[in-house]
């Protein structure tokens, strides 16, 4: 980012992602003054504009004039409300995409940062996954709705890189956990739906708690406040129109058990984890490679996976009547 003064609009930003930046955006200010007083942060929600909208998408931008954008808004939801809503998850991201990367394109935004994620990779591959597998073969049925929208945004960056010379590009998270997630017990990924109701288990004295699926499924989880700071650090370093993959090493891999044990022990539940093996896994594994990141920020320390489990449930318990549920 240049020396200039920027305004820099976070979409989505009342959301885990946004909070994350926010939170460590307000920590930066308290220590680089000089930065901060070159740096405008507005984040904006759904109560702002309905990105889905054209109209409001360009009043929006019309409003704020950004020079910069990190682009977080979608859609989104767990495995279950994926497999039955794939239809309207690919229409409304795809909307929402194309809208706000025309609104920067025509607002002459210089650097825009999307946010991908893990799932769209092929179903059928070999691991880890790295940054030049996004297109190689059909994703999960499960999601593939969301995840060829969010494929379609890397081919936007890539015309209006190639036609306009605009500065997009899109980063790729493993599964992001941590304050400010949505806690809905049915429409929550797997972190924010397993601390939800392990709560109420533990309030209602229940003595099993019961696990969807096998618990043998593997997942990298990056915890939000660390990828805020990796996504700020793409926004000012980060110059190629290549998506980079910010992701945790592959070492931190966990299975769902391990996640579900993690929460067991931070709320010091004392009653038995069971596993409803009816229901559906989804995929078994998508290990990604932070090779890319690892070379371009070699020192990034990510937060232990219990330290950051902790966190969140103690964030939970304390905003719990006011969390999305």
């Amino acid at each position: 980012m240049s020396e200039e003064k920027s305004v820099i609009l976070v979409t989505g930003g009342s959301g885990l992602v946004g909070q994350a930046i926010k939170t460590v955006v307000d920590e930066e200010r308290k220590l680089d003054t000089e930065r901060a007083s070159k740096e405008t942060w507005i984040f904006c929600s759904s109560k702002d504009g309905d990105l889905r909208d054209k109209a409001q998408t360009d009043a929006l931008f019309d409003k704020y004039k950004p020079t910069h954008v990190i682009h977080l808004a979608a859609i989104v939801g767990g495995l279950f409300q994926n497999m039955s809503h794939n239809l309207e998850f690919f229409r409304e991201n795809m909307a929402i995409n194309d809208n706000v990367l025309h609104a920067c394109f025509k607002n002459n935004v210089k650097k825009v940062v999307s946010c991908l994620s893990t799932c769209i990779f092929p179903d059928k591959i070999t691991y880890p996954i790295d940054e030049t597998m996004v297109h190689n073969g059909l994703p999960h049925p499960s999601n593939y709705g969301y995840s060829y929208a969010k494929r379609m945004v890397d081919i936007l960056n890539r015309g209006y890189n190639s036609q306009h010379g605009c500065a997009f590009t899109s980063v790729i998270p493993c599964n992001v956990f941590g304050a400010h997630d949505n806690f809905s017990a049915s429409a929550a990924h797997v972190v924010p739906a397993l601390v939800r109701r392990m709560h109420d288990a533990l309030g209602a004295g229940d003595p099993t708690f019961t696990v969807l699926g096998t618990g043998k499924p593997l997942r990298q989880f990056i915890y939000s406040l660390d990828l805020a700071k990796l996504m700020i650090w793409v926004l000012r370093n980060y110059n190629s129109v290549e998506p980079i993959i910010l992701s945790v090493d592959e070492d931190d891999e966990v299975t769902i058990s391990d996640v579900a044990e993690a929460i067991k022990k931070a709320y010091g539940y004392r009653g038995q984890i069971v596993y409803d093996t009816s229901k559906a896994d989804g995929q078994f594994k998508k290990t990604a490679s932070n090779k890319k990141l690892r070379s371009l920020y070699r020192d990034f320390t990510f937060t232990p996976f219990d330290e950051a489990i902790r966190e969140t449930v103690a964030w939970f318990i304390q905003n719990r009547d006011h969390a999305r549920l």
